[in-house]
């Protein structure tokens, strides 16, 4: 009962963050000079029990940062071996951050999530107060990470699409992160889901669809409405017992102007149906046409008159011929046709 009661307490909570939040909120950034190792501070003014830190940079609200007392940190792949929290107190979730670039500068976000008083929030502005050195404008650029997608998909336009990452090991998995890597754009997290004090717990991060989690941490993407933006890289890591396995999927939108898969199956089809019936049209005059032909041998062959039936009756002469020695008429038959005509009799 306890334990229930615990668990329900946790997720009243977890709704009434948004509204907590706006209250302890520090509104004024601390403006942070960008440089080598710069130290981002974040320590909570308060004591209690730290649930959760998390960093995310403004306006995008991308995460960079997740840390947790249980299950550890995670990091946006651009910030994996370039932040550190540097934990001096059990309230501190300050990082740093080395090998900076000018595309540090910005505003970042800090919340730390604390039980039972709430959250508490920091913004930070990091600016260079400096001009950059010109040799930074001779600097070559960052050799392109090369990606090879495990899993490959095609989304239709303006159609639903669901992506779903899967874990393969069998041990336990206390975290899954996915992120989302547009056309030549960096990767950023859209979702995290892990289990806190027994609890599921989704965080989502994306403007263009859902992020869902299930009680095995299975992470999936519910797409709505798909457009061109919505295609790219999408990568999910699971953090497991045994370490950490990552699933690449590779989203294709085409444009309405290109031929998608369903048109393009759909003149497949088609022109095996017009095939079919050409070759259906040809046998069918070429049958025709022999059955024409043999109609008119068999028409010529009754006409032929080797085929008519014989005349018993031929024509011979009426008497053999009178030799000069032969004084005498012989009597000849005459063989003739009649018509016989029945006579009718009459009663007297």
């Amino acid at each position: 009962m306890e334990a229930v009661q615990k668990d329900r307490w946790y997720f009243v909570v977890l709704i009434f963050l948004p509204f907590l939040e706006v209250a302890v909120q520090q509104t004024d950034p601390v403006t942070v000079q960008l440089e080598e190792g710069m130290v981002l501070n974040c320590l909570c003014p308060w004591d209690g029990n730290l649930s959760m830190v998390s960093w995310t940079k403004l306006p995008d609200k991308n995460p960079l940062a997740v840390f947790h007392p249980e299950y550890g940190m995670a990091f946006a792949y651009q910030y994996r071996e370039r932040i550190e929290f540097l934990r001096t107190t059990p309230m501190d979730g300050s990082i740093s951050m080395r090998n900076v670039t000018h595309q540090d500068i910005g505003l970042y976000h800090c919340s730390v999530q604390t039980f039972p008083q709430g959250p508490w929030t920091r913004n930070i502005q990091v600016e260079d107060l400096d001009e950059p050195p010109e040799e930074e404008d001779f600097t070559e650029p960052p050799t392109p990470e090369v990606i090879v997608a495990d899993i490959e998909m095609v989304a239709e336009q303006n159609n639903n699409r669901t992506m779903s990452c899967n874990h393969e090991h069998n041990g336990t998995v206390y975290q899954a992160i996915l992120e989302k890597m547009p056309h030549g754009q960096p990767w950023g997290i859209i979702g995290v889901c892990k289990k806190v004090e027994g609890g599921l717990v989704v965080e989502d991060y994306s403007d263009r669809g859902k992020v869902s989690c299930a009680d095995s941490l299975d992470v999936s993407l519910h797409l709505t409405g798909v457009v061109l933006d919505d295609g790219g890289f999408y990568r999910c890591t699971f953090n497991t017992d045994a370490g950490v396995q990552t699933t690449t999927i590779l989203l294709t939108v085409p444009t309405s102007g290109g031929f998608s898969l369903s048109v393009y199956m759909m003149c497949i089809y088609i022109g095996a149906a017009s095939a079919g019936l050409v070759l259906f049209t040809v046998i069918l005059v070429l049958w025709l046409r022999h059955r024409k032909r043999n109609r008119r041998e068999e028409y010529r062959v009754k006409l032929h008159p080797s085929q008519r039936q014989p005349n018993f009756y031929e024509n011979i002469p009426i008497c053999p011929r009178i030799t000069k020695k032969s004084e005498q008429i012989r009597p000849c038959p005459v063989y003739a046709n009649l018509h016989t005509v029945r006579s009718h009799n009459h009663r007297q």
